[in-house]
């Protein structure tokens, strides 16, 4: 692993230990160079997963960014870091454990409002209106009209 401080190619472990909810480990390591300590999480992967998006492209699945568009939508609401992360470490195991290595984004999508849609109705409404394209304020009225006849959230 290399230093982030002073890009030193050869970092020792000096402490591993898993996560509170076992999806990863923690490591502490130092730089010999100089002297920095950091931490790194590292994940087990099951498998390569490729997303495949609606105009045929594909593209390798990063978790990171699927919980980044999940943290934007949830920007300054009152839902705790950590149960998003189970959120997210849930999606990524159902996505891994499918049996699939292509994946439609469309899937992916789904599965994130249907997360959002029990972790926050704001977040959840946020998520839908880029998801779903929304492009006048009178589509947010339909959608939420739609949510709330239904009883999803």
């Amino acid at each position: 692993m290399r230093c982030p401080f002073c890009s030193h190619d050869d970092t020792q472990v000096k402490d591993s230990r898993p996560t509170e909810d076992n999806s990863a480990i923690r490591r502490r390591r130092l730089c010999p160079n100089c002297g920095a300590r950091f931490t790194t999480f590292e994940r087990v992967q099951l498998r390569e997963l490729t997303i495949v998006k609606s105009d045929g492209k594909r593209q390798p699945f990063d978790r990171d960014k699927l919980m980044r568009s999940m943290q934007i939508a949830l920007q300054k609401r009152p839902v705790d870091t950590e149960r998003l992360e189970r959120v997210v470490n849930g999606i990524v195991r159902r996505l891994e454990s499918s049996g699939e290595t292509e994946i439609p984004s469309k899937v992916v999508g789904e599965m994130v409002m249907d997360a959002l849609a029990s972790l926050d109705g704001v977040a959840y409404v946020r998520f839908a209106s880029v998801y779903r394209n929304f492009r006048e304020a009178s589509d947010f009225g339909e959608f939420v009209g739609k949510i709330g006849g239904e009883g999803e959230l």
